[in-house]
């Protein structure tokens, strides 16, 4: 059968040589997808794993079921054995398959206790948890992992289960639990549902994207090293306190999305998924190419059935249990290529369909976009994608791979070059501008100036990077300092460019919207296991004596203002006025005028800017304003005369404004 490639990547001329290749990969995607779907039936059928797999507590008995093809034998071992092996506990292999299932009395088995698998192979055995588990815990003892039996005996009752997502552009604050509270130590769920959330809504944000969410056995890998993919990490709480936390957000309009690792998983063996029934292939590719050496972990053969089982279920598990309304797929760019994008710069449209491509792993991102959006057609799906690949975020249908948006990685990359590299003077506007606004017409992006990435052990926040240590001693409202100034400015600057310009999307880390100091590091050996860089330090947004608060302020004002106009959700930003010589940039967006004056010393007064015809301009916000560490010498609500002149054959209008160095304007 041939697929249909429609108009939107066919009229792109840079994509004719590869158009074959294009139809090829839907083709592949179509036949994948009929021979894991039987009939009339549908993906989210397909992707049942979860509800087979693992401990299950049935009306008069407990059933337990495992995929373990090398097996020779599998037993629970747990509180119910006195951790010992006990004929009772022991699995039968199902006649002709590749499974293993036990099944208990009721009263054998109780809510809280612990166990594990022990798994025997040709030659050898180990202990293991199970790939299902929904409840793993930590032994604070031994730092062991255990399943844990989690039935408990009133289950939590949804407040607003059929909650589903506006439509609207995803204003989204990315956010770890474990650090998000100002106190050494794991920040819980119930701690963020009540300290944190409220500062999310109060921020004006409509989207949550939680990190570290499924279980991984090291806190310090920021949760991108999972042992457990069906479990939500017990180190911040209960699987009910995060439903309420989900809850709770929903109530107050936000959306929950959950950063996915499917890129990789931890190579630990009994606390993971490598060698779990004593080969090295089950769940990843062989050889090298089973390793991902770079990050030291195990990497996912997507062109097995039963991997693409387990993945899939993952997806549908997490928005079915726990209501989350889609994904941040980590790591796409790993997935996608052979090389994992290490070392590579994509510079030729021949590396994006060339022999380097993994077509598993982009048929999986197709399938996975597709069952999403079949289960939850509100959901949203991100794709952290550096290499730029054409049509990953084009929808399926017009060839693509399906995701809502894509990550727009060049963005941070370009300020902290331009604040790190070059002098202020030597800012080219024209180059901000393209760098901006440069993405695909068919594809949704997520704009950002730093994410985690940028915060962690090693790097600096963009703050931070430009204050250096000024960040600890001229933070007071008032105290001189020409590198705090500077560095306050340009921290609002930088934000309302990134947004005002965004594609249809913008994220903001946690703390980092009030330019939180220092790094992230988490307790580790070689910090002596301090929590001091693992948390955040709330009380300086807090404080009205403090730039930290007048950048909080700023944010707050910046987000709501955009989600009020549903700026994002308008046509692409208009260029109006690009002129380097007095660092001028200014465009439209949502009904409004955006003007930029990056100009380390020289303001403008009585500047003749072009702007759209037909309305009246005033004041919406200005970045000069004292409540924003400004100087306020901008008139808070001023009004702009419009004036309409004759420019050769046209007609033209025009207001005149009033912009000091650094500062910017938002009219409308």
């Amino acid at each position: 059968m041939k697929t249909h490639l429609p108009v939107p990547l066919a009229d792109d001329p840079y994509l004719a040589p590869y158009l074959g290749v294009i139809r090829r990969r839907q083709e592949l995607k179509e036949r994948r997808r009929r021979e894991l779907v039987a009939g009339p039936g549908s993906l989210g059928e397909f992707a049942n794993a979860h509800e087979y797999y693992g401990l299950k507590r049935l009306a008069d008995r407990w059933v337990f079921r495992e995929w373990a093809p090398n097996a020779t034998g599998i037993c629970l071992v747990g509180d119910f054995s006195n951790w010992h092996p006990q004929p009772l506990f022991t699995l039968r292999r199902l006649p002709g398959r590749a499974v293993w299932e036990g099944s208990w009395p009721l009263e054998r088995i109780r809510h809280g206790q612990r166990y594990h698998l022990l798994i025997s192979w040709e030659g050898g055995q180990g202990e293991r948890l199970p790939a299902y588990a929904r409840r793993v815990v930590q032994d604070p003892g031994t730092n062991l992992f255990s399943a844990q039996v989690w039935n408990p005996p009133e289950p939590y009752v949804w407040k607003h289960p059929d909650w589903r997502v506006p439509q609207r552009a995803p204003l989204i604050y990315e956010a770890h639990i474990g650090m998000a509270q100002e106190r050494p130590g794991i920040g819980t769920y119930d701690e963020f549902r009540r300290l944190v959330l409220p500062r999310i809504i109060d921020g004006g944000y409509n989207t949550l994207q939680l990190m570290a969410i499924m279980e991984h056995p090291y806190y310090g890998s920021f949760g991108y090293q999972v042992g457990s993919f069906f479990a939500a990490s017990s180190r911040f709480g209960t699987p009910e306190e995060l439903k309420a936390l989900i809850d709770d957000a929903h109530a107050a309009g936000i959306a929950v999305v959950m950063d996915l690792i499917h890129s990789h998983a931890v190579r630990n063996e009994r606390d993971g998924l490598s060698c779990f029934d004593g080969t090295t292939t089950q769940y990843f590719h062989g050889g090298s190419r089973g390793w991902h050496e770079a990050w030291d972990s195990r990497c996912f053969d997507y062109g097995k059935t039963d991997v693409l089982h387990f993945l899939l279920s993952n997806c549908h598990y997490w928005l079915d249990e726990f209501h989350f309304d889609g994904f941040r797929f980590d790591g796409v760019t790993s997935m996608l290529y052979l090389h994992h994008g290490l070392g590579v710069d994509f510079t030729d449209y021949g590396q994006y369909f060339g022999s380097e491509v993994d077509e598993d792993a982009w048929i999986y991102c197709a399938l996975a976009n597709e069952m999403i959006h079949e289960l939850r057609p509100d959901a949203l799906t991100i794709a952290e994608d550096v290499s730029g690949m054409p049509g990953l975020a084009a929808p399926l249908a017009e060839g693509g791979a399906g995701f809502d948006y894509r990550m727009a990685m060049g963005v941070p990359e370009c300020w902290f070059k331009l604040v790190r590299d070059v002098r202020d003077e030597d800012w080219n506007v024209g180059f901000l501008w393209h760098e901006l606004t440069n993405r695909r017409a068919d594809e949704r992006t997520v704009n950002y100036v730093e994410c985690h990435d940028q915060s962690l052990v090693g790097g600096k926040t963009l703050l931070f990077e430009m204050l250096d240590a000024a960040i600890y001693d001229t933070m007071c409202r008032g105290t001189p300092s020409l590198t705090t100034e500077r560095g306050v400015a340009l921290h609002k600057l930088i934000r309302l460019a990134t947004l005002a310009t965004a594609g249809h999307g913008y994220l903001n880390f946690m703390g980092n919207e009030f330019g939180h100091p220092e790094w992230i590091d988490f307790p580790r050996e070689g910090n002596n296991y301090s929590y001091h860089h693992a948390r955040r330090q709330w009380h300086l947004r807090d404080d009205p004596a403090l730039y930290f608060y007048c950048l909080g302020e700023f944010d707050a004002a910046m987000i709501r203002l955009f989600a009020e106009r549903r700026a994002l959700e308008t046509s692409a930003p208009q260029r109006l006025l690009i002129d380097d010589a007095t660092k001028l940039l200014a465009f439209g967006r949502g009904g409004m005028v955006v003007i930029l004056n990056f100009h380390a010393t020289n303001s403008v007064a009585g500047y003749p800017l072009l702007v759209p015809p037909g309305r009246r301009y005033r004041g919406l916000l200005n970045s000069d304003s004292e409540i924003y560490g400004g100087q306020g010498r901008i008139q808070e609500n001023q009004e702009y005369p419009v004036y309409d002149e004759v420019e050769g054959s046209e007609r033209v209008t025009r207001i005149r404004i009033y912009l000091p160095a650094r500062t910017a304007l938002v009219v409308g």
